[in-house]
């Protein structure tokens, strides 16, 4: 095995990982083989993702300090902040307007009679926020202790603070060099320990595939086949044309370029449908592969994994409308607008942890008048969809990554 590539291990566990799920779930259920199968792929798939999220406080916390911190000039990281925050409002505007568009045209949800989904939506029981509590609530966490954000893995916090103390090196310069030269060391241990761990990717994205193919109710997902072909095929539109397309335009990378580079972040993504935990296999991906410097892959891409979700705020606005659609109510252009606005906000404010969009797709729903009780209805294939929307989460992040230092060495060269 060591002979051959990490990328081309992940490609074939890959593959292994779906031919087995496939036979499990003809074997069934009660099967001995199947039972015993599934529990050990719980246990392979696990453990890989409590070692990625092992490494992805200290990893974000380390990477970003550091990544501030050598930036330098005030100028310079102006130029970072400025065009990874104009990248990542752009390409998800473009998401939620591709997902409207779509979803207006195709009208996910029309043939469908919302009585077929009535015995679940009496049992499901959503926690309701309006979108000022919302707001108030993603405020409220952006600034908390950070031994306690550290501490409870809350990485939004820890990126806000990351940035703080990074910027704070900046302006003490070389009286706090001591302190940066530590924080340069203990991320340069942390990548080892993420060369580590990525060992074990080719067996624990296996792991977990095998039980996303295998466990999926396929009855539920032909019910809602065209809710959920509409929803990946926007997805892929977004990840194989646009995305591709505005990195081709801006850097010159060519698409075939950029997914051999990505391969192992993006099938990491799909296994794992947490950007979070994907985080420590992007930053290697962009630093060692599509050879993004380290201090603007310390910037863009973990503030990304919080930030920048144009998958899922893609899923947010086909969803609400599929919604509307069936429960027979017609939003008007006003009404898109506010899901227009709700879904970007909500998908800026989702963790990046599995189906972290059923949790603020209540306030895209609250927004407009719809009933909340209808998520019910998304949660039987939710876990499939959350995987393609997980991937195109990080490939967003990987081409930010791209365009903002192609963005810096422009206006640098423009001096």
């Amino acid at each position: 095995m060591n002979k051959v590539s990490l990328n081309t291990q992940i490609l074939l566990g890959t593959l292994l990982g779906v031919a087995l799920g496939l036979w499990f779930a003809q074997l069934g259920q009660a099967s001995s083989i199947t039972q015993t199968g599934l529990y050990t792929a719980k246990l392979v798939g696990t453990l890989f993702i409590d070692l990625l999220r092992m490494v992805l406080i200290p990893l974000v916390f380390t990477s970003i300090v550091v990544g501030v911190a050598n930036l330098r000039s005030h100028q310079q990281m102006n130029r970072v902040w400025r065009g990874t925050l104009i990248f990542f409002a752009s390409t998800m505007a473009i998401a939620v307007v591709l997902g409207l568009t779509t979803a207006n045209l195709l009208q996910p949800g029309g043939g469908l009679q919302i009585a077929m989904f009535q015995d679940a939506m009496q049992g499901f029981q959503a926690t309701q926020m309006s979108l000022p509590d919302f707001f108030a609530h993603f405020l409220h966490s952006l600034f908390q202790n950070p031994i306690a954000a550290l501490a409870q893995s809350n990485v939004l916090a820890v990126v806000i603070f990351a940035l703080l103390l990074g910027i704070a090196l900046v302006v003490g310069g070389e009286r706090y060099r001591n302190i940066l030269i530590l924080m340069q060391e203990f991320l340069e241990l942390i990548l080892m320990l993420v060369g580590w761990i990525m060992r074990l990717a080719p067996f624990g994205i296996m792991a977990l595939l095998l039980q996303l193919v295998a466990t999926q109710d396929t009855s539920l997902l032909t019910t809602l086949i065209k809710f959920v072909a509409i929803v990946m095929g926007t997805l892929l539109l977004h990840g194989v044309v646009v995305l591709p397309l505005i990195l081709y335009l801006i850097t010159g990378m060519t698409p075939l370029k950029f997914w051999l580079g990505a391969r192992e972040a993006l099938i990491t993504a799909f296994a794992t449908s947490s950007s979070a935990a994907t985080l420590p296999v992007t930053l290697r991906c962009a630093e060692q592969h599509l050879h993004v410097k380290r201090d603007v892959a310390g910037f863009v891409i973990p503030l990304g994994a919080t930030m920048n979700m144009d998958g899922t705020a893609l899923y947010e606005a086909v969803a609400a409308l599929f919604i509307a659609n069936l429960v027979g109510i017609e939003l008007s252009f006003v009404q898109q607008m506010v899901v227009f606005l709700t879904a970007m906000l909500a998908a800026i404010g989702a963790p990046g942890i599995p189906s972290a969009g059923m949790v603020t797709m209540v306030v895209v729903l609250q927004s407009v008048g719809l009933p909340v009780e209808a998520i019910a209805i998304l949660l039987p294939v939710d876990r499939v969809l959350d995987t393609f929307r997980t991937m195109v989460n990080v490939e967003g992040d990987l081409v930010g990554s791209l365009v903002v230092q192609k963005w810096i060495k422009q206006d640098q060269s423009d001096e």
